[in-house]
């Protein structure tokens, strides 16, 4: 069964009634984007992902909107046959919130296709290019005699990938995912193959760990395909006929799971993954019912094997949180039962302190989540549950089918492996301010209790002793500024993307203006919750490109702060009129009226639903609940 989790997708339920939904996508009930995914989001075989790769073809082919996956336009680049792959990314990239239309490289020609301007990838506007390379065709796959001749190999082989990243970066603005080679399983020195440099095992060891150096580059992302080979076993990956018969690099039948993992990472850099794991109690983190069994009967800990398998799962939360998602409780309980393990059973590895939300109640799991959605300011497509019971994963499924429901073997011991293998919390970076966000929305749940016992909006803002940073983007806020203009879907006028490559090149523009903005608490350290983006417009006018807020702060005024902030800079480069843009989606409904409610003045209607607001440079806005430290942006506009 351990390997027939990532084999057979086994956190994704079975898809029994494939054929009735797709018929009735076909025949228009519901959203098509949303019951795409909703098709999709199940354990799909291989010819089930094709037909609905081709279904998805004719139905956007005669105009169906997609709405609200994300498009995606993906080159493909590759040494090997990967025509399969390229077709069920359609489908399975439903199932991680987009649609996919691939571009594929004539076969053979990786770094032609990159070096080529008239090339099909570049004349493409690819937003993503995956290089698919495979060890048979580099120069590492046949053994040479000496270390010199290795790393000579090795180095051939690093040259071929850079001249493939030169070339799109040369002829396109597409961010580049590379992967990781699976090497052979058939060894040539039996274990001394990771000693000895010359032979191909070694090798492609060698290349891989130099392949991770180059994607330190921030238009360059990772997926490591070796660790996923070895995890189904290289003998399973590698098929010889196959290989043989058709140049395919990787089993037929593991083409759903690797186009999988290819969707999740890709989903990640679209700001799609999770970020919030809502655990059930009972049979979940320890086994047995503690309401019947009491603290005593509950199983948990060492020397249990039950209570081992039921303890990994509590390992798993914390390394999770330890990298910044953060962890809930909902379970059907009275609320001083439920918590008397986590205060005074002494094998319990987590703790009170550690879950930001802690609902135990009689109410329905649905309903649980939906308030801890809205204590947590998180979309409900940021949550994971975990549940041991069928039903309250099926109820959660049916009725917020944004939220991520794995399924869970028999055995609990599999349980944490099946919720990592799900990859639900991929990440395509991980800074100091991840580390920290599991305690930054566990400090805002405080703030909303906070908030519900003050008597008014203004006493409760000054109680916070609010500080906040003002500056411009910087090469040190880069990353991070990245990675909130990619998550940020709700409060986010125009759902504007940046890469960090983007994002270095309006730090370096004196026509734009920039603000990042970091904010502090008496509860805390939220980190950087803001970011806008002005260029010039109409003369003695700005408009504002971009406008974004983490949704944990709302209801604290920064976006007055942000807006003073605006007018002071554009007053003092000589602007008059600042226009504001609204781009509706799926997501930022809560932003329709944001800048009616500022004071702007609606201008006009734009094209796919926009409206444009302006107002006056002399307008004064005060925002007296916060302090406000700042290098001089003023020196950084005076160009302006």
């Amino acid at each position: 069964m351990s390997s027939e989790i990532l084999t057979q997708l086994a956190w994704l339920p079975v898809g029994e009634q494939f054929r009735e939904g797709c018929q009735a996508l076909r025949s228009g009930q519901g959203a098509f984007g949303r019951e795409l995914r909703r098709i999709a989001t199940h354990a799909l075989t291989l010819p089930q992902l094709q037909r609905l790769a081709a279904l998805i073809d004719d139905l956007q082919g005669q105009g169906r909107a997609c709405d609200p996956l994300t498009p995606v336009k993906l080159g493909l680049i590759g040494d090997g046959t990967l025509d399969v792959l390229a077709r069920i990314l359609r489908s399975t990239g439903a199932r991680h919130g987009l649609l996919i239309d691939c571009v594929k490289a004539a076969y053979g020609q990786a770094v032609q296709e990159a070096l080529s301007a008239d090339s099909a990838i570049n004349r493409a506007g690819c937003q993503v290019v995956f290089v698919a390379l495979d060890y048979r065709s580099l120069p590492l796959n046949e053994p040479v005699a000496t270390g010199a001749e290795a790393a000579a190999r090795v180095e051939q082989s690093l040259e071929i990938v850079r001249s493939i990243c030169q070339g799109l970066r040369a002829h396109s603005s597409a961010r580049v995912v590379l992967q990781t080679l699976a090497p052979p399983p058939e060894p040539l020195f039996g274990s001394l193959d990771a000693m000895v440099p010359g032979a191909v095992a070694n090798m492609i060891g060698q290349f891989n760990l130099a392949l991770v150096k180059e994607c330190e580059d921030p238009a360059i992302f990772l997926l490591d395909t070796a660790r996923l080979a070895a995890a189904v076993g290289l003998a399973n990956w590698h098929a010889p006929t196959q290989w043989n018969m058709a140049k395919l690099p990787f089993a037929l039948d593991l083409a759903p799971l690797y186009a999988d993992h290819v969707c999740r990472l890709l989903g990640a850099m679209h700001g799609k993954a999770r970020r919030a794991l809502v655990l059930d109690l009972d049979n979940t983190l320890w086994g047995g019912v503690i309401g019947d069994d009491g603290m005593e009967g509950i199983l948990l800990g060492e020397g249990d094997a039950t209570g081992e398998a039921h303890l990994s799962v509590q390992r798993m939360a914390l390394a999770l949180r330890s990298r910044g998602i953060v962890l809930a409780v909902s379970s059907k309980n009275n609320d001083e039962i439920a918590r008397e393990p986590f205060r005074q059973h002494p094998e319990m590895l987590l703790k009170e302190e550690h879950i930001a939300v802690f609902r135990a109640n009689w109410d329905d799991k649905a309903s649980n989540i939906r308030a801890i959605a809205e204590e947590l300011a998180l979309g409900l497509d940021a949550f994971v549950f975990l549940d041991d019971n069928p039903a309250e994963r099926a109820i959660v499924r049916r009725y917020l089918p944004e939220v991520a429901v794995p399924e869970l073997p028999e055995d609990p011991a599999l349980y944490a492996r099946t919720l990592a293998s799900a990859g639900y919390f991929e990440a395509v970076v991980f800074s100091d301010e991840d580390r920290t966000r599991a305690d930054a929305y566990q400090a805002n749940a405080q703030r909303t209790a906070l908030k519900q016992s003050a008597t008014n909006v203004e006493d409760f803002l000054a109680a916070l002793n609010m500080r906040a940073k003002l500056q411009p983007f910087d090469a040190v806020g880069r990353a991070r500024i990245a990675q909130l203009v990619a998550k940020s879907n709700q409060f986010n006028l125009t759902t504007r993307r940046y890469t960090e490559a983007e994002v270095r090149e309006l730090e370096e523009d004196p026509n734009t203006f920039t603000l990042q903005v970091r904010l502090e608490d008496r509860l805390g350290d939220n980190g950087m919750i803001s970011v806008a983006v002005c260029r010039p417009g109409a003369p003695k006018t700005w408009e504002i490109e971009t406008w974004l807020m983490s949704c944990r702060v709302l209801g604290r005024g920064v976006e007055k702060l942000v807006l003073k902030e605006m007018l002071e800079e554009a007053r003092h480069a000589g602007v008059e009129t600042l226009v504001g843009i609204y781009r509706p989606t799926e997501r930022n409904g809560m932003v329709r009226d944001h800048y009616e409610k500022l004071g702007f003045t609606f201008q006009r209607d734009g094209a796919e639903g926009e409206t444009y607001w302006s107002l006056s440079t002399a307008t004064q806005v005060e925002a007296p609940w916060f302090s406000v430290l700042r290098p001089e942006i003023s020196e950084a506009l005076a160009a302006i």
